[in-house]
């Protein structure tokens, strides 16, 4: 059981904010009166934001006052609570994250640089080249069953940690934490060629699929995602209007865009403009 104390007892600031009326001291007692004290920290733990620690306070209320079998309940209420929270964050075609959970996880990582290291976070936003084609050559039907597939093809390689979400229709971001920008071209690239030396044949004779990557990189205390998104949908674009099938990251010395891979050595490759992340004042720029 989680021991409560106050900043008297540590010596220190308590580093979560505590409700007015807090116990600070153990139930000398069972019954009702140990059952309102683990209640109180409960709701204390689940205002920091510690869930577990919370749910294992108020399971001990729940037994000191009605029994095991309203424990069991409660653990059967927390497991479909959990699954649905679950199902929340999920997109319900491909069954990849949403873009709730992906804008939710980009606060989270960018707001605390210790969470992406010293090497920063690398997001790629990638789209399907030429789907409309594919909806229309095969129906819609066909097209939801070729992003399942290319679900399954991103999420194969991917390191630890990385993730994939669906961004809007038959657009996707995979977001690397701790990975610098040469680490997260290199990911995106290996995404790119999985999805273009993919049997996609086994779908439907003569089909190829490829994708077009625009990867950002940002390092350093971020404050807001709209810069880091906005570089890689320029980037992206770039990708595609530089003949698709590519994957295009802006050159950390000369700020040119580049085409990673085999794309590399096309010779036209448009130039979009820069979109500066949102930056804590004083920070270095990315």
């Amino acid at each position: 059981m989680t021991t409560l104390r106050t900043p008297a007892t540590t010596g220190t600031a308590d580093p979560a904010p505590r409700h007015r009326h807090m116990p600070t001291r153990g139930p000398s007692t069972p019954g009702a009166s140990g059952a309102a004290w683990h209640t109180a920290a409960a709701e204390e733990l689940a205002g920091a934001g510690r869930w577990e620690q919370a749910y294992q306070h108020l399971r001990t209320a729940v037994r000191l006052l009605n029994g095991q079998s309203s424990v069991d309940e409660l653990d059967r209420l927390r497991r479909e609570h959990a699954e649905a929270r679950e199902q929340s964050r999920r997109d319900s075609l491909t069954a990849t994250y949403n873009r709730r959970y992906l804008d939710e996880r980009l606060v989270a990582l960018l707001g605390d640089p210790a969470s992406v290291g010293v090497a920063g976070i690398g997001v790629a936003l990638l789209d399907v080249d030429h789907f409309k084609q594919v909806n229309d050559s095969y129906g819609h039907p066909f097209g939801d069953r070729v992003l399942q597939r290319l679900v399954a093809v991103l999420d194969a390689g991917l390191p630890e940690g990385a993730f994939c979400a669906r961004y809007g229709g038959e657009e996707f971001a995979l977001v690397l934490p701790g990975h610098d920008r040469n680490e997260a071209v290199r990911v995106s690239e290996a995404a790119r060629e999985r999805v273009d030396r993919h049997p996609w044949q086994e779908l439907a004779p003569g089909l190829r699929v490829t994708v077009s990557i625009g990867v950002a990189h940002g390092s350093g205390p971020v404050t807001g995602i709209e810069g880091l998104v906005g570089t890689a949908d320029g980037l992206l674009y770039a990708a595609k209007n530089a003949g698709r099938n590519a994957v295009a990251y802006r050159d950390a010395h000369t700020g040119l865009v580049r085409l990673a891979g085999p794309a590399g050595g096309r010779r036209s490759i448009p130039q979009p403009p820069v979109v500066a992340p949102h930056w804590v004042p004083g920070a270095a720029a990315p």
